[in-house]
C-alpha cells in the first residue's frame, strides 16, 4: 500500500503568509501541519509516499527530503497547476502503480491518526473508503450521503442542498479500480478534476465505497481561525519539556516546551505554550496558546493565543492576542508622533487597529 499526499495548492485563505511560504509548512506547536500528516501516514504502516508540489516545491523538497527521518520513502510528483485532486491521482499512475493507496491532503489535521481508518480499509477491503466528519455548514465542503449501512450512496461537492452534514474530511482509501475512472473524467464546473465526481462514478458503476465517522478532532488548516484552533488543540496536550535556560526572575506556569538554547529572561510565561529552539524572550508575558519559533525575540511585549514563525522580532508592543505572525517579521512601536499608523500591508491582508 502506498499514500499520496498533496502538498501543491495555492493557500489563497492564508494569505499574506502564503505569497512566501507554502501552506503546509505553517507550524503547528512549532511543527509544520504536514509533518503531522507524514508521522500519521508512518503510524498507519506506510512507507512508500508520493507528494504532489506545486509552486511552492522546492520548500516542500527542502523541509521533507528523503522522508528518512519520518521512516518513509518519498517521491516527489510535480503539479503544473492546481487542477484537482483528481488530477493529482492522475499524474501520480505511475507512482501508483497497481497498489491501493491512501490520499492524504496535506494542510489537513487529524488528532489520534488515522491508523484505524487505514486498518478497516485493510480488513473489509472496499474499493473505496472514505474519511468523513459532521460539520455544521456541509455546504462548504464534499458532503457524503450514506444509507442505513454506512455504505456511501452519493457525494456531491459543496452542494446547495446538502442531504447529511457528513463531509469529506479529505482522507481517502483507493483500489486500483479509481484509475479507469480518473482517466475518463472531465472537468467539473470549477474547471478542475473533482474526486467527488469519480467516486460518484464508481457509486453509479456499483462499486464498493464505505464510510469511517471520525469521532476525533479534525480540522481542514486552511484559514488563520483553524491555524491558531489546532495550535490550541495540540498545546493543550503537551508534554512538558524544559530545555532551554530560564533565570531567577521569570515566573513558570502551567504545561510547556522550552526548547534547547531557547531564553527566558525576567518574563512571565502561563501554559499550554511553546518557546521554540535559539527564541530569546525577555522583560515579556507570553500567555496560553502560543507558539513562537526557533529564533524569535520577544522583549518588552505581550502575547498570547498566537502563532509567531521562525525569527520573528516583536519589541516593545502592547498586547498581541489571536494572530499569525509569519517569518523574519519585525513588529515594533512608531516612534513617537500625532497618534497614526504606520502600516505596509501586503495583498489579500487583514489588519485589525484599536482606535
Amino acid at each position: 500500500m502506498k499514500a499520496l499526499v498533496l502538498a501543491g495548492g495555492t493557500g489563497s485563505r492564508l494569505r499574506p503568509i502564503t505569497h512566501t511560504s507554502a501552506k503546509q509548512l505553517v507550524p503547528i506547536a512549532n511543527k509544520p501541519v504536514l509533518f503531522y500528516g507524514l508521522e500519521a501516514i508512518r503510524d498507519s504502516g506506510i512507507r512508500d509516499v508520493g507528494i504532489i508540489t506545486g509552486e511552492t516545491g522546492a520548500e516542500v523538497r527542502g523541509a521533507v527530503g528523503d522522508g528518512s527521518r519520518f521512516g518513509l520513502s518519498v517521491t516527489y510528483i510535480p503539479q503544473e497547476a492546481p487542477l484537482g485532486l483528481a488530477h493529482c491521482v492522475l499524474i501520480a499512475r505511475e507512482f501508483l502503480g497497481d497498489d491501493a493507496f491512501l490520499m492524504y491532503l496535506g494542510d489537513n489535521f487529524v488528532i489520534n491518526g488515522i491508523r484505524g481508518f487505514v486498518d478497516e480499509f485493510r480488513s473489509r477491503r472496499p474499493d473505496a473508503q472514505l474519511l468523513l466528519t459532521k460539520v455544521a455548514d456541509p455546504t462548504q465542503f464534499g458532503v457524503a450521503e450514506l444509507d442505513v449501512g454506512g455504505r456511501v450512496i452519493g457525494v456531491a461537492e459543496k452542494p446547495d442542498r446538502p442531504k447529511s452534514d457528513l463531509a469529506l474530511a479529505g482522507i481517502y482509501m483507493f483500489t486500483p479500480v479509481i484509475h479507469p475512472i480518473v482517466a475518463e473524467l472531465q472537468p467539473g464546473r470549477r474547471g478542475e478534476l473533482e474526486i467527488t465526481d469519480a467516486i460518484q462514478e464508481l457509486i453509479l458503476r456499483r462499486a464498493d465505497v464505505t464510510s469511517h465517522v471520525i469521532t476525533g478532532y479534525w480540522k481542514d488548516t486552511g484559514k488563520v481561525e483553524d491555524m491558531l484552533e489546532c495550535n490550541r488543540m495540540v498545546l493543550e496536550g503537551l508534554a512538558p519539556r524544559m530545555s532551554g535556560a530560564v533565570d531567577s526572575e521569570s515566573e513558570i506556569i502551567g504545561r510547556m516546551e522550552i526548547a534547547e538554547d531557547a531564553v527566558v529572561v525576567r518574563s512571565r510565561l502561563v501554559g499550554p505554550l511553546s518557546i521554540g529552539p535559539g527564541a530569546v524572550v525577555t522583560d515579556s508575558y507570553v500567555g496560553p496558546f502560543t507558539s513562537v519559533g526557533p529564533g524569535c525575540r520577544l522583549d518588552s511585549t505581550e502575547i498570547e493565543y498566537s502563532i509567531v514563525m521562525d525569527r520573528s522580532s516583536v519589541s516593545g508592543v502592547g498586547r498581541i492576542h489571536n494572530s499569525l505572525i509569519g517569518k523574519e517579521v519585525d513588529i515594533s512601536p512608531a516612534a513617537s508622533a500625532p497618534r497614526g499608523h504606520q502600516l505596509i500591508v501586503g495583498d489579500h491582508s487583514r489588519v485589525r487597529l484599536d482606535h
